[in-house]
């Protein structure tokens, strides 16, 4: 059946014209005419079914349709470039994966390990997104996600991957300013603003004395956490597998027990059975499966 969807030349007009609110600064950025704008722009409307602006004398304005159908084909216009340039960007032969990430995730697991993917799979390149939340995955152009476990992906295919376990670090600098017989509870502590009660449990859980757990500075990220923690901040509680590398390394110490607890768990979600996928995102499961037993090994 053939799709009821405006003429491509009809939707830049018309978004060309909604951003500038002006048909004239359209046709110069289109390298067109103000009357084959309006032509355009007229065509769109009829088309529709409705007015898109509003004609005041010699001007005009967006309706209240205009708008909100302004951003809708804003947003389609702009993915539409950007899949084109993705395309355009791929050798011959190539293949692309589009993967959405949790942000600090993303930043401190997956894009370090991510240069041997690509040396295992030189004809695959893999793009990155962030997405905080839990999403519908049909039609939103993502071929897989590394998220938590979450009820919303019900009807999708999840891989549990590594737990979250939270771990108390801070650096040397932040232990040399204060006595060495100093406790926990003396220290500065850092928070993250979606788990304002980590604190809170860990003291139950590991029955150490925090007088008042809830005080300290509070940040968005694990990201912001550890880079704060780096910098001398407080002592940060942050997933241990997101600073294996600085406690390796020294410049992040953990001289308190770690949460025997999983705070949650972090999973691969596919939009169907791997079996049915494309070769490029099976060889990318393959790759991130592995990737997770060598870091429950270590």
């Amino acid at each position: 059946m053939r799709r009821k969807i405006p003429s491509n030349s009809a939707l830049q007009a018309f978004e060309a014209a909604a951003r500038h609110g002006s048909f004239a600064r359209a046709a110069q950025e289109l390298a067109l005419t103000e009357g084959a704008i309006s032509r355009q722009i007229a065509r769109l409307e009829e088309f529709l079914g409705m007015a898109l602006f509003e004609r005041v004398g010699n001007r005009v304005r967006l309706a209240p349709s205009g708008m909100r159908y302004a951003i809708q084909v804003r947003e389609i216009l702009n993915r539409l470039e950007r899949e084109s340039q993705y395309l355009m960007g791929q050798p011959a032969g190539a293949a692309s994966l589009n993967i959405a990430v949790i942000p600090t995730f993303a930043i401190r697991w997956l894009i370090p390990r991510l240069k041997r993917f690509q040396q295992a799979n030189p004809h695959i390149t893999v793009h990155i997104a962030e997405r905080m939340e839990p999403f519908v995955m049909t039609g939103s152009g993502f071929d897989a996600a590394l998220h938590f476990e979450h009820p919303a992906w019900a009807g999708m295919r999840t891989h549990r991957l590594l737990d979250e376990v939270l771990v108390p670090v801070c650096s040397p600098a932040l232990l040399a300013e204060h006595p060495k017989d100093c406790t926990l509870d003396a220290l500065p502590r850092l928070h993250r603003m979606q788990n304002p009660d980590a604190w809170q449990r860990y003291a139950e859980e590991t029955g150490m004395v925090l007088t008042n757990p809830a005080i300290g500075s509070r940040f968005d990220l694990h990201a912001m956490l550890i880079e704060a923690a780096l910098s001398g901040l407080g002592v940060a509680l942050v997933p241990r597998l997101y600073v294996e590398a600085e406690l390796a390394q020294g410049t992040l110490l953990t001289l308190w027990p770690q949460s025997r607890l999983v705070a949650k768990t972090f999973c691969l979600v596919l939009p169907e059975p791997l079996g049915l996928s494309e070769a490029p995102l099976q060889a990318f499961v393959r790759w991130i499966l592995a990737e997770v037993q060598m870091a429950r090994a270590v």
